[in-house]
C-alpha cells in the first residue's frame, strides 16, 4: 500500500496524536496551500492532531485548455451538473480511502479521522467521506459543492449517515458558484444530513472568521 501513497506533507500539533485531518487542495495548488492554517487554528496543545495534507496527481484539465495541473478529476465544463469527471472522482477517492487506512494502521481510530477538503478537494472529501463504510469524525468542504447528489439513495453508507458535516462558502465567490453550494447544502439536508454551514463575505478563499469556525468544529467533532 505505502508505494501506492499519494505524498502528503505531514504536521502534528503535539507528539503522539490522537486523531487525524486529512485536508485535500484545491484545484492547481498542492499539498503546501493548507498547512500555515495549522498554526492558525490554534488547537489545544492537550489534544494532539495530525494534518495530513497530500498532493493531487497532476492531469490535463479540459476547463483550462487541457493544461496540466494538479487536480483531483477533470473538469470538462463550468455546469455543476456535468462538470466532474467521475473516473477521475472515483480515483482520488480510492487514494484518499488508502490515506484514511494509513491513519487507522498507525493507530488512529476512523471516529477520529475527519477528511476535509477547500473547492475540488472538498468536493473528493464529501464524495469519500460520504460513501466511506465507517463511522469518520466529521466532513468538511470550504467553498465546493457535492457530486452525485441523485447517486446518495444507493451509494452513502450507513455508517455515516449522521456524521457532521461543516460547509463555509464565500458569497462572492466568481469560481465555485454560492448557488451551487447553496444547492448542494438543500440536497444534503434533504436526504437526512446534518450540516453546519457558513457564509462569509469573501471570493473563493478562506477568512479568519472560518478558521475560527473551522476550529471550534474540529475541536467538537475530534473530542468525540
Amino acid at each position: 500500500m505505502a508505494n501506492d501513497l499519494l505524498q502528503c506533507i505531514e504536521l502534528e500539533t503535539a507528539p503522539n496524536p490522537v486523531a487525524s485531518v486529512i485536508w485535500l487542495h484545491g484545484l492547481g495548488a498542492d499539498g503546501n496551500d493548507f498547512v500555515p492554517i495549522v498554526r492558525e487554528l490554534a488547537l489545544p496543545p492537550g489534544f494532539p492532531v495530525r494534518f495530513v495534507f497530500p498532493h493531487a496527481p497532476v492531469r490535463p484539465v479540459t476547463l483550462n485548455n487541457g493544461f496540466r495541473m494538479r487536480a483531483w478529476y477533470d473538469i470538462a465544463t463550468a455546469d455543476l451538473n456535468n462538470r466532474a469527471d467521475l473516473a477521475g472522482v472515483r480515483q482520488s477517492q480510492t487514494q484518499v480511502e488508502a490515506l484514511i487506512a494509513r491513519e487507522v494502521a498507525r493507530g488512529i481510530g476512523q471516529a477520529r479521522i475527519v477528511v476535509a477538503g477547500f473547492s475540488q478537494g472538498g468536493a473528493i472529501a464529501l464524495y469519500t467521506g460520504l460513501r466511506h463504510a465507517e463511522r469518520l469524525a466529521g466532513i468538511m468542504a470550504l467553498s465546493s459543492y457535492l457530486i452525485g447528489a441523485n447517486a446518495l439513495a444507493t451509494e452513502a453508507s450507513p455508517a455515516n449517515r449522521d456524521v457532521p458535516i461543516f460547509m463555509a462558502h464565500g458569497v462572492a465567490d466568481p469560481m465555485v458558484r454560492l448557488a451551487w453550494a447553496e444547492a448542494s447544502l438543500r440536497a444534503l439536508v434533504a436526504a437526512g444530513y446534518h450540516v453546519e454551514w457558513h457564509t462569509y463575505g469573501m471570493e473563493h478563499s478562506v477568512c479568519m472568521e472560518e478558521v475560527q469556525a473551522i476550529s471550534a468544529w474540529l475541536q467538537r467533532v475530534l473530542r468525540g
